[in-house]
Order: C-alpha cells, then structure tokens, then sequence
C-alpha cells in the first residue's frame, strides 16, 4: 500500500508555523516506521510554506532525518484545507 502522511500535528507537535521548534511524536513515527519495514511506500507529504511561500524544505528533510523517520518520498506544496474527503482516507492513530 501507499501511504500519504502529513507532518505537523502528525508525526510532530502543531506548531503554528514554529516549524524549526516542532517537537517529534516518536510513537507515531514508529507506527509509520513499522509500515516502511512491512514493505509499504511511505511519502510523507506537507503544506509547509503553502500560505507564507517560504521554502521549508531543507529543515523539513533535516527534521525527517534526525527524528528517524522512513520513507520513500517527501513532497512540498500539499494544499491548504479544513477537511479532507476521500473514499480512501483512513485514520491511523
């Protein structure tokens, strides 16, 4: 399976744009971990920046690195939205 995860209030503490001080939520991280190790694709995917334009991407990659997370493909530019509806979204936590 493929699995599309986003990153703050995820996988790390909401931080209201306070990207550089989100701290890791290491339980989850182990749970999308375990998935990578069954041998599913894991693409974490976030809307960092999407509002302000300011490119995240070399802090978020950094913080994927050091809080040991797996995966298989980081994306920028996820839309912004309230509600996401689609017949294959699933809660995992």
């Amino acid at each position: 399976m493929r699995y599309i995860v986003d990153i703050d209030g995820t996988i790390c503490t909401q931080t209201a744009s306070d990207y550089p001080n989100a701290q890791p939520l290491y339980d989850r991280i182990a749970k999308i971990n375990a998935l990578y190790d069954e041998g599913h694709t894991i693409v974490y995917w976030t809307a960092r920046g999407a509002a302000s334009g300011k490119d995240w991407a070399d802090l978020t990659c950094s913080q994927l690195s050091e809080w040991g997370c797996k995966y298989h493909e980081f994306r920028m530019g996820k839309p912004q939205y309230d509600v996401w509806v689609d017949d294959k979204a699933q809660w995992l936590f």
